[in-house]
């Protein structure tokens, strides 16, 4: 798949995921690459981006076994940026849709 794709979108499947359950960022990483191609350390600087923009934040969480994770949750701001975001790519993703199957004229 052209990367320029994935690019644009990957930051949007990271809102997505998010917006129904708290991850941390290996989960994330892995939960997307099973339908998007992506390399290991493609999901962390996004999250780095997302924190600082103030669309996610952090908490850890003791598991029983092992470390504290760092899990990510939306916060208000994100949950609002991911409504916003999303239904502006479903409505340019039906537009070239349609010009794509040649019925940008109907």
């Amino acid at each position: 798949m052209n990367i320029q794709y994935k690019k644009g979108v990957i930051e949007l499947c990271i809102l997505s995921v998010l917006n129904k359950k708290d991850m941390y960022g290996y989960e994330l990483s892995e939960l997307i690459s099973k339908s998007i191609d992506i390399s290991d350390g493609t999901v962390y600087p996004i999250l780095r981006k997302l924190k600082a923009d103030g669309f996610v934040k952090t908490y850890l969480s003791e598991e029983s076994a092992g470390p504290p994770r760092k899990y990510y949750t939306l916060t208000e701001l994100g949950k609002t940026s991911f409504k916003k975001d999303a239904k502006e790519w479903l409505d340019f993703t039906e537009i070239v849709n349609k010009m794509i199957k040649g019925e940008e004229n109907e």
